[in-house]
């Protein structure tokens, strides 16, 4: 972090001076302080990278300057300097927050690999914090979109089974979402600082599948060249996803099927156990007790694996949930591409709320993404998108009722969202749905929708 920013506390004004060249010259943004008590004045948060403090000094010692500066930033990392090191002295500082101690005297060097270190530490950590908010919010229930009962009803159950180490089989259509599903779970459950790791069992080949699922050992087969690490051990600490686990051959089912009683497995060639601590998900669309019937799934995995059942509902039986969608794919497809398509045209709206969509949700979203490249309006049209999708005959709603009651549905739903995001505040929810306030205001009293209801 060469362009870094630093306050510089030192009462010993050569010193101050020295070390201010020191790091100038390293290409940091030094801000020079021989007075703690200007020097914490002056001080706000995000206004810096890094703070380096003497310990003794006379106002303020470097200890009450650490304690003002570590209240006002807490993540901000701060290097203290002492002539008198001793081992209450540097255990107090660490206690209060402190990230590293320099014992004067000190080579240039040394304060800038200190410095160094400090930064980088800094820099990595707010990336994490950063990726953190970014997976929770990516995997967050209120991502996942929908006001539809059988959509509430799944996700109160996922929200009670992503506190608990239950393995669960989640069922369901091809495009419904279950591996949205899987990730909601894991990313809100004690193992969300772990990885979630997926695996879809129908696109490897039998001979593959067992050594990517559990690693292997150098010299177990033809091209095994070094010790390799299976997916299971990968996830150690977090989550396992094996999607379409109905196409596992029956002898990984059998190495699975141990690790789930004994919660240890053998890598392909090894003779000594591996133990992992890991939650196994599972996904079909199939139909396992039909497979356990004819022999190609073991009874005894399906049971295990199927401690908790998670049925997906299609897209048919949660209509309402439609034009939701519909905002949600061409919002992000406008910030993909840098397009400003608006929504569908009321025809084409109740065209889509009319089709059964047999690919489900995620037939939709390529429906919406294609139709987008090819309307030359801000909506998307009737004859753009019957060029996707069957909007002939009886597919076409006759009842405007239908469609007027929807529009309400989601608009209510819509409104709501945005005004809780934004805290209440009319005018910043009006400006990123593209609408003035007056729309607003109108529409929320047409939906009787209070602003004071909605919290901050």
């Amino acid at each position: 972090m060469p362009s870094a920013r630093i306050m510089l506390i030192d009462n010993e004004e050569g010193l101050c001076r020295m070390m201010q060249v020191i790091l100038t010259d390293c290409g940091y943004t030094v801000k020079p302080y021989t007075r703690p008590v200007q020097a914490v004045a002056d001080f706000k948060a995000g206004a810096y990278d890094l703070v380096i403090t003497d310990i003794k000094m006379p106002e303020m010692d470097g200890l009450e300057v650490l304690q003002h500066i570590r209240n006002r930033d807490p993540e901000i990392p701060v290097i203290v300097i002492t002539a008198f090191a001793t081992v209450e002295m540097s255990i107090q500082a660490l206690r209060n927050g402190a990230y590293d101690m320099l014992t004067k005297p000190f080579e240039p060097d040394e304060l800038i690999y200190r410095v160094k270190n400090a930064l980088q530490h800094h820099q990595l950590e707010g990336e994490n914090r950063q990726l953190k908010e970014e997976l929770s919010g990516k995997f967050s229930f209120d991502q996942i979109i929908g006001h539809s009962e059988p959509i509430t009803q799944l996700l109160e159950t996922v929200a009670k089974v992503a506190v608990r180490e239950t393995s669960v089989l989640i069922t369901g259509e091809s495009g419904t979402g279950k591996e949205l599903i899987a990730q909601a779970i894991h990313y809100n459950s004690p193992r969300k600082e772990g990885r979630f790791v997926a695996l879809n069992c129908g696109a490897l080949p039998e001979n593959i599948l067992e050594s990517e699922l559990f690693g292997y050992r150098k010299g177990a087969f033809t091209g095994a060249l070094e010790n390799r690490r299976g997916l299971l051990e990968s996830a150690d600490g977090g989550t396992l996803f094996l999607d379409e686990v109905g196409n596992l051959p029956l002898h990984v089912q059998k190495t699975l099927l141990r690790f789930l009683q004994e919660h240890e497995f053998l890598r392909v060639g090894d003779r000594e156990p591996t133990k992992v601590d890991v939650r196994i998900l599972s996904a079909t669309n199939s139909d396992l007790q039909a497979d356990v019937a004819a022999g190609r799934f073991r009874e005894d995995l399906y049971y295990r694996l199927n401690v908790m059942n998670l049925h997906l509902p299609t897209l048919k039986q949660r209509r309402d949930d439609i034009p939701l969608l519909i905002v949600k794919f061409i919002a992000e497809q406008n910030e993909k591409f840098g397009a400003e398509i608006k929504g569908l045209t009321p025809e084409a709206m109740s065209a889509a709320m009319a089709f059964d969509w047999p690919g489900n949700v995620r037939q939709l979203r390529n429906v919406l993404e294609a139709a987008m490249v090819l309307t030359t309006d801000n909506y998307i049209g009737l004859t753009t998108l019957a060029r996707f999708i069957d909007v002939q005959g009886d597919h076409l709603p006759i009842n405007e009722d239908d469609y007027a009651s929807a529009l309400a549905g989601f608009e209510t739903v819509y409104l709501r969202r945005l005004l809780r995001k934004h805290g209440g505040n009319v005018e910043a929810a009006a400006a990123e749905a593209g609408m003035n306030m007056a729309t607003i205001y109108r529409k929320l009293k047409k939906y009787a929708i209070k602003k004071t209801d909605l919290g901050s």
